[in-house]
């Protein structure tokens, strides 16, 4: 069946689900997994677990709290844009089940910021969720600025921290931003207008995985002479490195980003550049190839403070987050044993 029918007919069961009595408190139960090994304290946050739901599932913050039912820490909607827009024409989602990866064009597809709001006004207080804005495809990247001020300060007192998503490929030119002098004009204005609200909100920035050296060079610089507060590492690639398909088969798909195990392994050299180069002072939440626990621990080695799925939720079904955490109890406890 076509993927997207999918992902949007699991939307809508699990807005149907919830309004039944009791049935988030069920799913809880059975799902959830607390234990004081898994909590982590980051960006003045306290996340009861590392694991957390990457952007892009629950677009229009419609379901988060259905999801944190599932067991995930954190949940990231968006990415938001200031105007509702349609995004790319379909399809633009497609499975690859060989490697169990995904290859999406979806053009921030969204209500827009106000709809967004609207769905956050009565945001539990122990659902840590996290805004990832964008800009409209129609804003030039001159302008960029002012889509992502208007994201930032209507959510503000909405959300406990922002992700700046000038990485992802399916906007054109979007990815310009992540060059030095865009990137750190953007990033000053946004510490500009945290400045002025009375309580701190975390920044971060999400960052594509096909950046040079150099390029990441860059960014650490501006991350640390701005102080934003950390890196998200990484969105998707446009790489199609390691596939189990025939060239043709994955040209006839076209153009959009590759998500899940084939982009395990680029994106953990990401996470370990960042970690050693910046010895460390800027704090990344890993992102990209994630099915079991093993993948978890990788990114942990690599330097990820935190981690989040996507494709990995899609492939491994909802008691993924469970399981994972289940078994990372066992694994920093086995850690403290040997220190």
């Amino acid at each position: 069946m076509n993927p997207e029918f999918i992902h949007n007919l699991v939307v809508y069961l699990l807005k149907f689900i919830s309004l039944i009595p009791g049935i988030n408190s069920l799913l809880k139960y059975f799902l959830n997994v607390n234990h004081p090994v898994l909590e982590r304290d980051l960006f003045g946050i306290r996340f009861p677990n590392p694991i957390g739901l990457a952007a892009g599932f629950d677009k229009d913050a419609e379901i988060y709290e259905s999801i944190s039912s599932l067991g995930f820490g954190f949940i990231e909607i968006g990415t938001v844009t200031p105007e509702p827009q349609p995004g790319n024409d379909k399809p633009r989602l497609f499975r690859l089940k060989k490697n169990k990866a995904l290859i999406n064009r979806m053009g921030f597809n969204n209500k827009g910021v106000k709809h967004t709001k609207s769905k956050l006004l009565n945001k539990p207080a122990n659902i840590i969720v996290g805004a990832n804005i964008g800009k409209n495809k129609w804003t030039s990247n001159e302008n960029a600025f002012e889509d992502y001020l208007v994201c930032f300060n209507t959510l503000y007192t909405h959300v406990d921290y922002f992700v700046v998503n000038v990485s992802s490929p399916n906007t054109p030119d979007l990815r310009s931003l992540q060059e030095k002098e865009p990137l750190k004009n953007l990033l000053m204005k946004l510490n500009q207008a945290k400045n002025k609200m009375a309580e701190h909100k975390p920044i971060l920035l999400k960052i594509a995985p096909d950046l040079s050296y150099e390029q990441l060079d860059d960014i650490i610089e501006i991350v640390i002479e701005t102080k934003i507060d950390g890196i998200i590492a990484t969105n998707t690639t446009i790489a199609r490195d390691g596939l189990s398909y025939s060239p043709e088969f994955v040209n006839e798909i076209g153009n959009g980003g590759l998500s899940g195990k084939p982009l395990q392994y680029k994106s953990n050299e990401v996470i370990r550049y960042i970690c050693e180069k910046s010895m460390n002072k800027i704090p990344v939440i890993g992102v990209g190839g994630i099915m079991d626990v093993n993948d978890v621990v990788e990114k942990i080695k690599a330097g990820a403070s935190l981690v989040q799925l996507y494709t990995g939720f899609i492939y491994e079904g909802p008691a993924v987050v469970r399981k994972i955490n289940k078994e990372l109890i066992k694994f920093f406890e086995s850690g403290q044993k040997e220190r």
